[in-house]
């Protein structure tokens, strides 16, 4: 395997430096939930957290101060209401304060495309008639050289580290995400370094359709993690823990409560595999 084979502690110790940018992609499903967990215990700081859809993991993450500035477009727990922490960050500067960089999923994926194209900016049709360019400045205009149409400019998003969470990798380093993408291939490639949790390693990934698949070439580390992007659901692994998601927001709401639930489940366990056992002993 060309790809390093660590346990998660090592790998967020060896690649995930204070004031780093990093991208922690997954679309409803693959959300590298155990890897969040573990920058929390090794308490990074300063960083900039990019994401087309941040919800609970980064919610948990701006809460125990670990972010500076969020790049993001739609942030919130999915069927269930606001992220009570980016929200407490954004309005009263707890528990530091957090520069918003705001785009539009169209503007987060031709961000992530031209990073991986090592393009300086992507371009697309959207923002044009909206709002959101007089307050984000990172959202220009550009002329076509072919046509004259103006058009929306964003700078290219270059994560200096990205993480996925995926059902499998071989022991040749290749990783093979099923089911819904969202922006996971091209955040790798658009990364400095890619790190990926993953359900197993096997000898060999079953056929491609309607699947990516990473090669081993540029995967920088590997992590066998079972459950590691729970609660969020790994399709064909394990469902998604709706009843968590809707108890989140309770648990998140005030800050006493939110340090509380942290300090036992996330500071106070030593992994992964910990962090699930208590909350399997917690329901019981």
């Amino acid at each position: 395997m060309s790809a390093a084979v660590l346990t998660l502690a090592e790998a967020i110790e060896h690649y995930v430096a204070d004031g780093a940018s990093i991208a922690l992609e997954g679309f409803t499903h693959l959300i590298p939930f155990a890897a969040g967990h573990e920058i929390i215990r090794q308490r990074r700081r300063e960083l900039h957290l990019i994401r087309m859809t941040p919800d609970l993991i980064y919610d948990q993450m701006i809460g125990m101060g670990c972010a500076r500035k969020l790049t993001f477009s739609w942030g919130g727990n999915p069927g269930v209401g606001s992220l009570h922490r980016l929200r407490d960050a954004v309005e009263h500067q707890w528990p530091r304060p957090l520069e918003l960089d705001e785009h539009s999923h169209a503007g987060m994926a031709a961000a992530f495309c031209a990073g991986a194209a090592r393009l300086p900016f992507g371009v697309l049709r959207g923002y044009l008639g909206t709002d959101l360019p007089a307050h984000n400045p990172n959202i220009r205009t550009v002329q076509c050289p072919f046509t004259g149409e103006s058009l929306a400019a964003v700078p290219a998003l270059n994560p200096d580290v990205t993480i996925l969470h995926a059902q499998r990798v071989d022991r040749a380093g290749n990783v093979a995400i099923h089911g819904i993408l969202g922006a996971a291939r091209e955040a790798a490639l658009a990364a400095t370094t890619l790190l990926v949790t993953a359900e197993e390693i096997v000898d060999e990934l079953p056929p491609a359709m309607n699947a990516i698949v990473l090669p081993h070439w540029v995967v920088a580390a590997v992590v066998v993690c079972r459950g590691g992007a729970y609660p969020s659901y790994a399709q064909g692994c394990y469902a998604r823990d709706n009843a968590f998601y809707r108890h989140w927001d309770a648990i998140a709401r005030e800050r006493a409560g939110f340090l509380a639930w942290m300090d036992e489940h996330v500071l106070g366990t030593t992994d992964h595999r910990a962090f699930l056992a208590g909350l399997q002993q917690a329901a019981a």
